[in-house]
């Protein structure tokens, strides 16, 4: 008889109310139904949905996806390279403003002297001050963070762009190297993580080896910070923190 609507849904890790609309527009139509008219979904049904689920991972609207499996005319390889394209675009913005998070979580203040326009070209549309309030509460009476404000107040615009780059360099040299399959216990990845340990220090505040453990396991603690790695590189965080504590610990020997 097939399965049920309830079993799919399980399955396939998608609602029951999201089976019915694929349904109802015709996009996936069970190729059964029981004595009672209840839906009944076949092996080759599970397949299809298999197909709809990929392409919909990939961002494609339900009325291309359609065009993908039915059109006998329809070319997936040109499909898919445009969407390549547009999935890379949205990447790059992602590594962009990751490192714009990291910035402001990690207890950095803006530059008063830059400009609205000024922190819009360097940030992008993310807001760097949106948990300055969080970082002053949990970190305003350490020393890194008075380190922190005091290196940072006479940031310009141009110490703001170099920051940045170099953050978003960085986080590219370990999503390639995560690429290669490297572990995070690796030589070159723990040198990453002393690079990222070298790169606190010199624009915000002193960041030793104790520190620099403590904010890796922020990093996957924190559902922001692990959110804001993995739009780099999905696994980025829990691979950084372990780097982190490898580093550490090759140091400490």
């Amino acid at each position: 008889m097939g399965y049920s609507v309830g079993q799919v849904a399980g399955f396939a890790g998608v609602t029951v109310r999201t089976l019915h609309h694929y349904d109802e527009i015709g996009l996936l139509v069970p190729g059964e139904r029981s004595h009672a008219g209840h839906r009944r979904y076949s092996d080759a049904d599970l397949d299809r949905l298999q197909r709809i689920l990929f392409y919909r991972e990939l961002g494609f609207p339900l009325d291309e996806v359609a065009v993908l499996l039915d059109d006998p005319d329809a070319d997936p390889r040109a499909h898919l390279r445009r969407r390549h394209e547009l999935l890379t675009a949205r990447i790059e913005k992602l590594r962009k403003m990751a490192a714009a998070v990291e910035h402001a979580m990690e207890a950095r203040r803006m530059g008063i002297d830059l400009t609205p326009e000024e922190k819009f070209e360097v940030f992008g549309d993310h807001d760097p001050e949106q948990y300055e309030d969080e970082v002053r509460r949990r970190w305003g009476d350490t020393e890194a963070y008075r380190q922190s404000r005091e290196r940072t107040a006479a940031y310009t615009k141009e110490d703001w762009k170099r920051v940045t780059a170099e953050l978003d360099a960085l986080h590219r040299r370990m999503a390639a190297l995560m690429d290669e399959g490297l572990p995070a216990d690796s030589e070159a990845a723990m040198d990453t993580a002393e690079e990222h340990r070298g790169f606190i220090t010199g624009a915000y505040y002193d960041c030793g080896y104790e520190m620099h453990t403590r904010l890796g396991e922020m990093y996957v603690g924190d559902p922001r910070f692990t959110a804001t790695y993995d739009a780099i590189r999905p696994g980025l965080a829990a691979w950084l923190r372990d780097a982190i504590a490898a580093n550490a610990a090759r140091h400490s020997s």
